[in-house]
């Protein structure tokens, strides 16, 4: 369909080009239609490639398996452990630091 809507846009500067050098409002309006005709074209493209994503995506939503392009998201870091034992996390030696 975007094939047929650039044929059409280069039919339609074909005749502005026309319309232009030989002062004829017919061709003039060939090159109005095919504008309008081109542009209802790619409306409709549109929103049949937007519908297709939209189901592709409620099925990704549904299956939950990952296919091509999709990443898992992971953390940048590792949660921290909750120490919550009130033990403190400093080593206990049978030295005394005050002798070192």
């Amino acid at each position: 369909m975007l094939i047929v809507a650039l044929v059409l846009a280069v039919i339609g500067l074909a005749a502005l080009v026309m319309a232009v050098v030989t002062s004829n409002a017919v061709i003039a309006w060939v090159c109005i239609a095919a504008s309008v005709v081109g542009v209802v074209l790619l409306i409709v493209d549109a929103l049949r490639d937007r519908a297709k994503s939209d189901t592709v995506e409620d099925d990704h939503a549904t299956d939950g398996d990952m296919t091509d392009g999709e990443v898992e998201d992971y953390p940048d870091e590792a949660p921290i452990a909750d120490d919550s034992d009130g033990v403190d996390d400093v080593a206990h030696s049978d030295e005394d630091p005050a002798k070192s």
